[in-house]
Formats: structure tokens, sequence, C-alpha cells
């Protein structure tokens, strides 16, 4: 290991930007951690796939049972990789769930347990890794959002949408309080790759199927065609592992000169102009308040 290689865990690197930030981190020189769930059972295939890469690499890369659902296994894997390496340099929360249908047909456990992957699944891996990191005083985390927060969203994919918004807020306010204990924040900001991940193959479906039915005579058409409508606005050369070499990048970047957030959007829904403004908002209402400290020359405003 050198000098500049970081050891890193990635949530939900089962398969998507998280398989492919695994591969790409890996490559570049990093120890990296594939959390995933059930990599005894469902996620086996994706955890024997991810070791023979690293033998046919000869790289560090290594599949963690990590569910985000669970304090106690969260802890589990954010001690493993401490005791294995002796500290951790990078969490990369990338854990997530989509569901598409009417807002109204999804039940509220529907919407909290779309809530508890996108949003408290986070909260649960930073109370693993946060105290190691504090105590070390140094260290980064990468938040995957959406660009949907902020730029153009079709309908049909609220409660995600939604929890993405939350997750996005809990970034910035994470960013806030770490700085004074030497920890980066990044917020990589994906625009709507309809190819290269599972997102809407694997997407939920609302539980309330009578309410659903109710939106198809003047939906249904639209609701199938969502992915085809947000496809025809891809380049034909946008390549999803854009993403992953974003994060490698924002990874390898000293400290303190971190983006606060970088956007990886072929389709340029909007998310990065309204962005700009947000973020520059934000920067200035902290110099009003005398908060200036908080924002380090990495903030992005």
């Amino acid at each position: 290991m050198t000098e500049q290689s970081k050891v890193v865990v990635v949530t939900g690197a089962s398969s998507g930007f998280g398989a492919l930030t695994v591969r790409e981190l890996a490559r570049a020189g990093h120890t990296v951690y594939a959390g995933m769930r059930a990599v005894g059972t469902r996620n086996a295939s994706a955890a024997a796939e991810l070791t023979s890469f690293a033998a046919a690499h000869q790289v560090r890369a290594h599949p963690v049972e990590l569910d985000v659902l669970s304090q106690e296994s969260a802890d589990a894997a954010i001690g493993r990789i401490i005791t294995e390496q002796g500290h951790l340099d990078v969490v990369v929360h990338n854990a997530g769930h989509m569901v598409l249908g009417p807002a109204e047909a999804f039940t509220p456990e529907q919407l909290a347990g779309v809530y508890d992957t996108n949003v408290l699944g986070t909260q649960r891996v930073n109370r693993a890794a946060l105290p190691h990191l504090r105590e070390r005083g140094e260290g980064l985390l990468v938040w995957v959002g959406s660009s949907s927060t902020r730029g153009g969203c079709p309908p049909f994919l609220a409660p995600y949408f939604a929890a993405k918004a939350a997750m996005d807020a809990l970034a910035v306010s994470y960013a806030a309080e770490l700085i004074r204990f030497g920890i980066d924040t990044s917020i990589v900001v994906p625009g709507a790759f309809t190819s290269g991940t599972q997102h809407f193959a694997h997407a939920g479906a609302p539980a309330d199927t009578r309410r659903a039915a109710d939106y198809d005579a003047r939906y249904k058409s639209l609701m199938d065609d969502v992915n085809s409508r947000l496809a025809d606005l891809v380049p034909a050369d946008a390549d999803v592992a854009d993403v992953a070499r974003e994060i490698r990048r924002v990874v390898e970047l000293p400290r303190g000169q971190r983006p606060f957030r970088v956007h990886v959007d072929p389709s340029r829904d909007g998310s990065e102009v309204v962005s700009v403004v947000a973020d520059r908002i934000r920067g200035e209402f902290f110099r009003r308040v005398g908060l200036e400290d908080l924002l380090t020359s990495g903030s992005g405003v």
C-alpha cells in the first residue's frame, strides 16, 4: 500500500454505481471493501465475482457483509475493516433503493422503508465510522446523490426522490459539523443513467394495487415509458462508469481541496445550475452569521 492509497468502504456495492466504484478504486491502488448484504446467500455470486476480479487483477477488493438497515451489521463491518487494515479513510454512501409507481398507492410503511435504506442507512454507517475518523482527525464522506434533488424530475418516482432529497440535506448538515474534525464531505450527483445499472429493473412497486390501478387509465403508458423517456435524453456515448471515475478523482484529491458537490449528468436536467445557486447562498449565509470557517476551499461555495 502506497502512502497515497486509501482504505475505502462502499455501501450498496453488489451492483450498479457501487460495484463500478469498488473496481475503479481498487484498480487505482486503493484497498476497497464492497459493502453488501446477504453475502452468503442472495449476493453470494456478486461477492464471488468481486473476489475473482481481485485475484485476476491483483488488487485489494473485498466483499464485506454490510446491511445498512442494521446498526449491528454496520458496526460489525466497520469494525472488521479497522481491525484488518488498522484504519479507515473513506466512506462512500451509495446504498439506495428505487420505487416506481403513483405516490398515493405506496403505503406509509413503504415510504418509511425507502427512507430507511436511502437516509437512515447512511446514519447507521456514519455512527459506526465517524468515531474512528474523528479520533484520527481526517477522513472523507462521499455521498452518492441524485440530480432529481434539484433538477427536472419525472413523476411516479416520488418516494425515491423524496428520500434522496432528505439524504442530500443530511449530507449538507454533516459537512459543516465535520469540518473541524478534519473530515471532508463531497456529494457526487449522478443524472438519470438508464443503462449500466439495475435501478429500474429492481425498482419496487406500490403495495396498494387497487389505487395503483386507478391511475392506469390515465397514466399507464406514461409510467411504462418513464425509463425510455429518460433514455431519450441521454447521449449515446454516456458511460455510467463516469460516476465511479468521478468518485475516484474526489477520493484522490488532497485533503481540504475536494469539491463540496460535483455532477455527472449527461442528460443535463438542470440540477447543476440550481445547485450552484443553492450552495452559493449557503456559503453567503454562513459568512453572514460568522461561520465561514466551516466553508473550506473545497466546499464549492
